[in-house]
């Protein structure tokens, strides 16, 4: 990817909300990632973590069910010296047992960032604007931007040169998918995501990472094994997200021959790696035999999440003057 010095030093994301992959700049992606790696690996001590947000308290609202998310967001802000609330569908019914502005600023009052996991995109939208704290997007229809940095965390691993390498999405064109192809156009990674016809990623998503693929390709097709072809690495998602199970039947027939196998991935590169959000349907996107194979890291995937996260946190409510900074200032030198 390349930051300039400039951008890494200019990082600053203290008190942003975090609604989408593109509300992050390019130096602020490879920042992010690299503090994630230092979390990852140790080159933090856990007693500076713990300085890092100490005392800040993190509201979790979710009107979806959720293992991934919350235990990493819960994980992430303990281990950065705060706390995590959680509060569920039925704590609050947002816009329906109150109005959102109401829940936006009660909470700004009690807690020093949200993270919200919500349907909707516009209740979203309207609950950063309301709150006078962080937002950040712990999904939506429309994004899952914290899975797509947990991605783009696991690619850099093994991988650490990522301008040039190849995605394959195979799946829906929904939340995953539209965070990836954000990701993917920021940090100079080339995407083919394949969807049947009618299950292509939003038109203006495509058009917004395309005008930010300055150095890479976006690129939709109905072809799976396309986007499978010299892949460095292979992605793919559940056919039927939460909230859409009646489709479910429906979406089998759609998607069939949409399935991530092991004579599909070997069309990729032969040290590609597949990648799976979780929950996975076995036999369904995706086959017992690829999940559990050698060339799986899914559960690295999941696990970077947490990182991913820490990292998210420790950079939107760290303490304008502690141990985060002082390591910044050590690297910079």
């Amino acid at each position: 990817m390349g930051a300039s010095g400039r951008e890494r030093k200019d990082v600053n994301l203290r008190g942003r909300d975090f609604l989408s992959v593109a509300d992050l700049g390019r130096g602020e992606i490879e920042a992010l990632l690299d503090l994630a790696l230092a979390f990852k690996q140790g080159r933090v001590s856990a007693v500076q973590q713990r300085q890092i947000a100490a005392g800040k308290m993190l509201a979790l609202v979710f009107d979806k069910a959720s293992l991934r998310t919350r235990v990493s967001f819960e994980a992430a802000i303990w281990q950065l010296g705060g706390k995590a609330i959680y509060l569920a569908p039925s704590d609050i019914r947002m816009g329906e047992r109150e109005p959102v502005k109401d829940v936006a600023r009660t909470l700004s009052r009690m807690v020093s960032g949200i993270a919200a996991r919500l349907s909707s995109d516009a209740l979203l939208a309207e609950l950063a604007e309301q709150a006078s704290i962080p937002v950040v997007n712990a999904q939506t229809d429309n994004e899952h931007p914290c899975q797509a940095l947990a991605d783009m965390l696991t690619l850099k691993e093994r991988k650490p040169n990522l301008a040039g390498l190849r995605l394959g999405y195979i799946g829906d064109g929904f939340n995953v998918c539209h965070s990836l192809m954000l990701i993917c156009a920021l940090s100079g990674v080339n995407i083919t995501a394949a969807t049947p016809p009618d299950y292509a990623p939003k038109e203006e998503i495509i058009e917004k990472a395309r005008k930010l693929a300055d150095r890479s390709a976006v690129e939709i097709t109905h072809d799976p094994d396309a986007a499978a072809r010299g892949a460095d690495v292979i992605c793919t998602d559940v056919w039927t997200s939460a909230g859409l199970e009646e489709e479910a039947e429906k979406r089998r027939r759609d998607f069939a021959g949409f399935q991530l196998d092991a004579k599909r991935l070997s069309l990729a590169k032969k040290d590609a790696i597949v990648l799976h959000c979780l929950p996975a349907r076995r036999g369904e996107e995706i086959t017992d035999e690829v999940i559990e194979g050698p060339q799986s890291v899914v559960f690295d995937e999941a696990e970077n999440r947490l990182w991913a996260q820490q990292a998210l946190l420790a950079l939107i409510l760290g303490s304008p003057v502690g141990p985060l900074d002082e390591r910044r200032s050590k690297e910079g030198k």
